[in-house]
């Protein structure tokens, strides 16, 4: 792909003079570029706040940090390092491996520096880095009318008995104090898939619209994310982690939604198990803290979301000055609600009771600023997408404890899955 010129002055456009559609041009213009990133915050309110609207691109040749030594803060005047870690960043972290079935062959992490972003704030667009031609190439992009998916059904790497199984076989690892609490995924895929990425993350927003969404490109790799939980901030010197632990459907009327709201707000498992990972959070983030300012402002949180509704609490602490970011991911990555406690344990047996590779899934994506202050995500509700193999995946997941009833966990996962499937316009096998 040709470059424009560099320059080193931002661009700023007011978005009043800007076609409806600026968004999407853009991210079609983005797509382009085999180091594309985009943060979406789809307007919504959070605790802390949501993603900032960021789009950030490379070329091939712009390279990057694909290891957990070489991140660091960019440099001032640079701008944000934008990426990725997927899952299995734990067996750099933790005397771990993983040996399961991986057809989507993402790279343990990546970071890049920008050519060219774009951030959105209130009523404008900045354009910063190589700026020259960017906003005329943009806004000569077409968003072309693409038919609705037509995916064939989606195939379960993981058969239902074998999950069903699979709990009943933790649940006895918990009755002789293996774990407490342990996060069991299962994908669902299906082959030689052709989509178009843009359109369908695009169809994703719209779905099921998210405060800590991204589209993600990795040469022929790509993320479609519609994930409502914050892995990790940090915000000055207060690093804040948001677990989120407890899932039940939206009502259909407003009376049936109040009631649903209750019913997960009483649920004695569901309060454990938040709990339960509020308390691993607190012990990683007690880590790199600064003594006695690891703090819980709010627990139990009920929040709605398009299809469920979702049990948050937040966890904060005031960072030690001499921690850098590798030293923060080294003490809390992966994030607790997504692997169980005790984490360590809990990871071994989920390489165990799972057959096949995470991938971005429960990994996360996010970007750092050159101030220090960064934002990542945890990639749930996702599509992962080969472009070069038509492979497609997406996984869903839930906490197992002792009191899980392996049937009301399977329906859990399916109702994770809704959104996806509705987008795809397809159906599990």
């Amino acid at each position: 792909m040709s470059t424009a010129s560099s320059t080193t002055t931002p661009l700023s456009v007011a978005l009043a003079d800007l076609p409806a559609d600026f968004r999407e041009r853009a991210l079609q213009w983005a797509a382009g570029f085999v180091h594309c990133a985009y943060f979406e915050p789809n307007g919504l309110d959070y605790p802390y706040g949501p993603f900032s609207r960021l789009l950030a691109v490379a070329p091939a040749e712009a390279g990057g940090v694909d290891s957990l030594a070489g991140l660091a803060e960019p440099s001032p005047g640079q701008g944000p390092h934008c990426g990725f870690l997927t899952y299995d960043v734990k067996n750099d972290i933790e005397a771990l491996t993983s040996h399961n079935f991986d057809e989507l062959n993402w790279p343990s992490l990546h970071f890049f520096t920008p050519q060219t972003w774009l951030y959105w704030r209130a009523e404008q667009v900045e354009i910063h880095g190589q700026t020259a031609g960017i906003l005329d190439l943009i806004l000569a992009q077409s968003v072309p009318a693409v038919p609705a998916p037509q995916v064939p059904a989606m195939l379960p790497r993981l058969p239902k008995a074998d999950y069903l199984n699979a709990v009943a076989a933790i649940r006895e690892d918990i009755l002789n104090g293996e774990v407490y609490e342990l996060n069991l995924c299962q994908e669902f895929y299906a082959e030689n898939v052709t989509l178009a990425p843009v359109d369908v993350f695009l169809r994703l927003m719209a779905a099921s619209p998210a405060p800590f969404a991204g589209f993600v490109r990795w040469h022929d790799h790509f993320l479609l994310c519609a994930s409502p939980e914050r892995f990790l901030a940090r915000q000055d010197s207060r690093i804040i982690s948001q677990p989120i632990k407890g899932t039940i459907r939206r009502g259909a009327t407003p009376i049936e939604d109040e009631q649903q709201r209750q019913t997960l707000l009483n649920d004695e498992k569901e309060r454990a198990e938040n709990l339960m990972i509020v308390d691993l959070v607190r012990n990683d983030l007690a880590r790199v803290a600064q003594t006695g300012t690891v703090r819980v402002p709010e627990l139990f949180g009920l929040y709605p979301f398009r299809h469920l509704w979702q049990m948050i609490s937040t966890v904060t602490a005031d960072l030690r000055p001499d921690t850098n970011l590798a030293d923060v991911l080294r003490a809390t990555f992966p994030m607790g609600s997504m692997t169980g406690a005790p984490k360590i344990r809990a990871m071994q047996l989920i390489e165990h009771y799972e057959n096949s590779r995470r991938g971005l899934y429960s990994g996360s994506i996010g970007y750092v600023w050159p101030n220090g202050d960064f934002d990542f995500n945890v990639v749930i509700r996702s599509l992962q997408y080969r472009q070069d193999t038509g492979y497609l995946s997406f996984q869903v997941g839930s906490a197992i404890t002792y009191d899980s009833d392996p049937e009301r966990e399977y329906e859990e996962c399916l109702l994770k899955a809704k959104a996806l499937l509705e987008v795809l316009g397809t159906s599990i096998s």
